[in-house]
């Protein structure tokens, strides 16, 4: 049973006296993450909770493996205090339980008392925002060029209606002054929508500049945004912010409901009046700029629990667009999986040819909680591993499509697809004979056949019946050569 306490936890490495030195860990820029020995987390800072998208009181008092979907073998932490050696300068990819991902590097080392191991501090910085800042800010001319003609609203892949009514949207509003805001969780393509209406618009010879509002420190944002002034703060030279060295370009605000309510002001005056000011500075500088922002909450629930100030959404959200996650635009899904196929052939310089039909199965039971940017990290990640495999097939996948296919078909319905009587095991027949298969999509096929009989084509019915969902039941009607039209 867990014996710690938020009050205690802090104390637990350090002892009392010596426990207000982590206060320097709290407004640290990197991810500071301490555990017991036995990889109890008892101390994780604002830096960590923005990376992982988490609330430090969802971290803290947990162990490891409970926050992270890491094994003892995989999470670095649980190895360094295996090992009892530190480990310097690790990337890893990894998701939280929440189906947040993260592309880091890690540095962690064991903490000793007389000998005995006590603990591990971590160090975690985001790899993707200090290579993104880094381009932001120092992006030789050339390399910025490339990257804005790399994405129009061509390359975007989507055919359902709801996310195509978006794309018209983003379109439309690119040849437009004014504000756009776009609304979709993480995952969903915002970046992608951003820089698509920038190359779309009477801009887009001009510089494009994407700042992640959540995750720059505080401290450091409203320097980075606006600019400083020399002897504004001790160290401060002259420098422009982002705002006036994009001007006549286009800016986006990533996520800027994260971004502190004070700071969210400034914001809304600036724009207001079409001036900056730098810090410590009294002159105003003019700049002319089409600025797109996201929020990756409802922004009515960020103004309702004060993250969003509501005059900057009214400010912002002159053109609002929402982006639907995947799992509300599964029709997608071959197209995408074909799509990111073809990516990552290109840039591994693999031939994989699709996926069998298990993994096709798998990918429309699940729930995509890191929707679009979770589904291309799987199809990279099993291509990786594939050797010379020209097909993805199940046992590529990451563990957790594994693990939410059988609690899926652990919790069937009886006269489920998945729960039928046959004698031959789903795991048999995917690596049976071909005989097996054969029997097995024949078996499949007799029982679309009959549910769709019995409810007239009716597909929402006849999903129930089997126990799978409706674009299951859709691909395998489309994989069958099955209509609706032969069952009324």
């Amino acid at each position: 049973m867990n014996q710690f306490t938020h009050q205690n936890a802090r104390q637990f490495l350090f002892g009392l006296d010596n426990a207000n030195f982590l206060g320097v860990f709290d407004e640290y820029c990197d991810g500071v993450l301490i555990t017991t020995a036995n990889g109890i987390i008892v101390y994780y800072n604002k830096a960590m909770s923005r990376i992982d998208e988490l609330e430090p009181e969802d971290a803290i008092l947990n162990q490891v493996t409970d926050v992270y979907d890491l094994t003892h073998e995989t999470s670095l932490i649980m190895r360094c205090l295996s090992t009892r050696q530190p480990i310097i300068d690790n990337p890893i990819y990894y998701r939280t339980r929440r189906g947040k991902f993260a592309n880091t590097i890690h540095n962690v080392h064991p903490i000793f008392n007389r000998n005995q191991l006590v603990g591990c501090i971590c160090f975690v910085r985001d790899f993707h925002v200090l290579t993104e800042t880094l381009s932001t800010l120092r992006m030789p001319e050339i390399q910025h060029r490339m990257q804005q003609y790399e994405i129009t609203f061509d390359s975007i892949v989507g055919q359902d209606p709801a996310f195509k009514d978006a794309l018209n949207a983003a379109r439309m509003a690119a040849n437009t002054p004014s504000p756009v805001m776009l609304y979709g969780e993480t995952g969903t393509g915002k970046e992608l929508f951003a820089r698509a209406i920038h190359n779309h618009s009477p801009r887009h010879e001009k510089k494009y500049t994407p700042v992640n509002c959540a995750a720059i420190p505080e401290n450091l944002l409203e320097g980075i945004l606006f600019g400083t002034s020399k002897g504004a703060f001790t160290g401060a030279i002259n420098k422009a912010g982002l705002f006036e060295r994009t001007s006549q370009g286009t800016i986006f605000l990533d996520e800027i409901n994260s971004m502190p309510v004070g700071l969210q002001s400034k914001i809304l005056r600036i724009i207001q009046e079409g001036k900056v000011r730098r810090v410590g500075a009294l002159k105003e500088i003019k700049f002319d700029l089409k600025i797109i922002s996201s929020v990756n909450q409802d922004p009515h629930v960020s103004i309702a629990d004060g993250s969003l100030r509501s005059d900057l959404f009214y400010r912002l959200g002159v053109v609002f667009i929402h982006i639907v996650p995947l799992r509300e635009r599964m029709t997608d899904l071959p197209l995408l999986v074909d799509h990111f196929i073809d990516k990552h052939n290109k840039s591994l310089g693999r031939q994989v040819r699709g996926v069998e039909d298990g993994v096709m199965e798998r990918f429309y039971e699940y729930h995509w909680p890191g929707n679009v940017r979770e589904l291309e990290h799987a199809i990279e990640g099993a291509m990786n591993i594939m050797g010379p495999d020209n097909r993805i097939r199940i046992k590529y996948l990451q563990p957790h499509f594994r693990h939410a296919y059988r609690n899926r078909r652990s919790a069937g319905q009886r006269g489920s697809l998945w729960m039928s009587n046959s004698p031959v095991s789903h795991d048999t027949l995917e690596t049976g004979s071909s005989d097996l298969l054969f029997n097995k999509k024949e078996h499949e096929k007799k029982m679309v056949w009959q549910a769709l009989m019995q409810f007239r084509g009716n597909v929402t019915r006849s999903a129930r019946k089997l126990g799978i969902s409706r674009q299951l039941l859709y691909y395998k009607m489309k994989k069958f050569n099955l209509s609706r039209d032969q069952f009324r």
